[in-house]
């Protein structure tokens, strides 16, 4: 067997165990509840005949000095290898009646799937392989294209499917502004009707193409026209733009996905936080929660009206520096005894902390402080009154009621002359504050020299130290600012509910925190955006997600260490480190510079 012949064989062959993977444990049934295209095609379809189709592609960019028809025939074999494991499984439940008994998701509806509908599932089996012959050489055909055509027909097609996934979300942002019958002509049930879908894959494919040929190359032109006192008119106005649609946001989400969007603003705040610790300076905290929980506990006891609060309640924003300084001073404890220690040491240690933390929380020892399992109620939401409010209305009100005439609106005064961040929307406001309050913290210290420090720390903690940083103030530093944010998360998250109880700060916060910084990008303000909007925003969106969350996670962070260990969008400075720049190697930038 030549190099080329195994290549191929190995790349179907694991198409086909990873598409027989994905039916085996749900996915695809539950996916296939989903229509991209109205009655033509689910997102369950896909992901099954994606895989010969990415069989195919990759056998061909893999191909060495080979003919057209070469590289043709060996994404037909691909094709066909990635069917065989399906082909097994369809054999297999001829001769295994009760095979459900050990695989319970082996349903009819699957083999359906399977085998076209077709009741001989022989004969169905081999219709969805020849479907996969053809699509592994098309994945071929799509190879061979040129880049200028292959890479606008792939954004295109990306975001095409993306709005019928998303359809669902499409149609609550547009009823209030659109008739039900222009509704009904654009979505069906699920998905985009089959008229709309390729309008606008052909309408995508022309401003992609365009923008790579002429267009991109055009605005670079323009602006590097610019003078520097164009260039901060111009930033100015992207700036006010960019308030602008975060200010009316939530007219145009509505409520569900204004709380979506609350979730994925908790998820950043505390990954800016973590951020500081694992991005800049490689320390492995695995106890994150802990400051998360204590921001939300103090906050509880200072502003409840329950048993455990104070004698005179505090209001929301006298109580929120004293969650942050208390989370701050928990990170700069729980940082005293970890000093020494390192990586998977590290990693261990604040694990055994997060845990500490909610057995605490859970125990009958402290039941008469904090509540124990039962929690503390009666936490009131944050709001502004009196004189600030009524400021504040004279502002908000005539903005209010500009934009009343586009049924848009922002945050506004209730009819007692008050602000309360009370209803999803309006805690929206509140998460946006916060985030753009710690965006700036966290892009000061990135460019500052305590994060050059840091990152000096994160690529040889001995080289550092040699080179004259203190490093036990430095890791000090992280821990204590890293649990700021945190904090902060947790002290709008118990203001947000009006409860908490200790089932709300398991560990699996600072995996799915951790998560979203190494795959966004570890180091990456932006990465950290992305990955919060990746592994929180989408799942809450699909609720066919909601089985395999944490499966998607643990595929997400394979992926993301085989294909791009970089991130989605990584700093310029762990780019270099995982990529290179061509240049000398032995150089250390970081260190130097700290």
């Amino acid at each position: 067997m030549n190099e080329q012949l195994r290549k191929t064989v190995n790349l179907g062959l694991i198409a086909g165990v990873v598409a027989l993977s994905l039916g085996m444990i749900g996915i695809i049934d539950a996916f296939n509840q989903r229509f991209v295209v109205t009655d033509v095609v689910t997102l369950g379809q896909l992901l099954l005949f994606g895989m010969p189709l990415v069989a195919g592609f990759l056998v061909a960019s893999r191909f060495e000095n080979g003919s057209v028809g070469s590289k043709l025939l060996h994404g037909g074999l691909a094709g066909i290898l990635t069917n065989i494991p399906i082909f097994g499984l369809l054999l297999i439940t001829l001769v295994w009646e009760t095979i459900r008994n050990s695989f319970i998701n082996v349903k009819p509806d699957l083999i359906a799937i399977f085998t076209f509908n077709n009741e001989n599932v022989v004969v169905g089996g081999l219709l969805l392989m020849l479907a996969f012959v053809g699509l592994g050489v098309a994945g071929v055909g799509v190879s061979l294209l040129p880049t200028r055509f292959r890479r606008p027909l792939f954004m295109s097609l990306a975001w095409s499917v993306g709005s019928g996934v998303m359809s669902d979300i499409l149609i609550g942002i547009l009823r209030p502004r659109l008739s039900n019958d222009a509704l009904r002509s654009l979505f069906g049930s699920t998905g985009l009707e089959r008229v709309p879908f390729v309008v606008l894959f052909v309408v995508l494919t022309a401003v992609f193409f365009w923008w790579q040929q002429s267009g991109q190359n055009r605005y670079q032109a323009v602006r590097q026209n610019f003078t520097p006192q164009q260039q901060k008119n111009s930033r100015r106005v992207s700036i006010s733009l960019l308030v602008i649609f975060l200010l009316i946001l939530p007219s145009l989400l509505g409520v569900y996905l204004s709380e979506i969007f609350n979730e994925v603003g908790r998820f950043i705040l505390m990954g800016l936080g973590l951020n500081i610790a694992i991005g800049l300076a490689g320390l492995l905290d695995l106890g994150y929660v802990t400051n998360f929980a204590v921001g939300a506990y103090i906050m509880a006891l200072l502003t409840s009206n329950s048993d455990f609060g104070v004698a005179e309640p505090w209001s929301f924003w006298l109580a929120v520096p004293i969650c942050v300084v208390a989370a701050m001073f928990t990170g700069f404890v729980l940082a005293l005894p970890v000093l020494k220690m390192r990586g998977d040491y590290l990693a261990i240690a604040t694990l055994g902390f997060g845990e500490i933390i909610r057995v605490l929380a859970r125990s009958d020892a402290l039941k008469p402080f904090i509540g124990g399992a039962q929690g503390i109620l009666q936490i009131p939401s944050a709001k502004i009154g009196g004189f600030l409010a009524q400021a504040m209305g004279v502002v908000l009100d005539p903005i209010n009621n500009f934009l009343g005439r586009f049924e848009l609106g922002i945050l506004a005064t209730n009819g007692e002359g008050e602000i309360i961040f009370g209803n999803p929307p309006q805690l929206y406001y509140l998460f946006i504050l916060a985030s753009l309050l710690m965006l700036f913290v966290s892009r000061r210290l990135n460019n500052s020299r305590t994060g050059r420090r840091w990152m000096a720390i994160r690529e040889d903690e001995d080289v550092a130290a040699a080179m004259g940083i203190n490093t036990t103030n430095a890791k000090v530093l992280a821990f204590t600012l890293s649990a700021a944010s945190g904090g902060l998360a947790g002290a709008i998250f118990a203001a947000k509910l009006g409860s908490i109880f200790p089932t709300s700060f398991e560990l699996l916060i600072s995996v799915n925190v951790l998560s979203l910084i190494i795959v966004g990008g570890l180091g990456s303000i932006p990465g950290v955006i992305v990955g919060a909007f990746a592994l929180v925003g989408i799942p809450q969106l699909l609720s066919e997600f909601a089985e395999f969350r944490l499966l998607l996670y643990g595929i997400a962070l394979i992926v993301m260490m085989l294909v791009r260990p970089e991130g989605l969008w990584p700093s310029e400075v762990h780019r270099r480190e995982i990529q290179g720049d061509g240049e000398d190697d032995t150089a250390v930038p970081v260190t130097a510079k700290s």
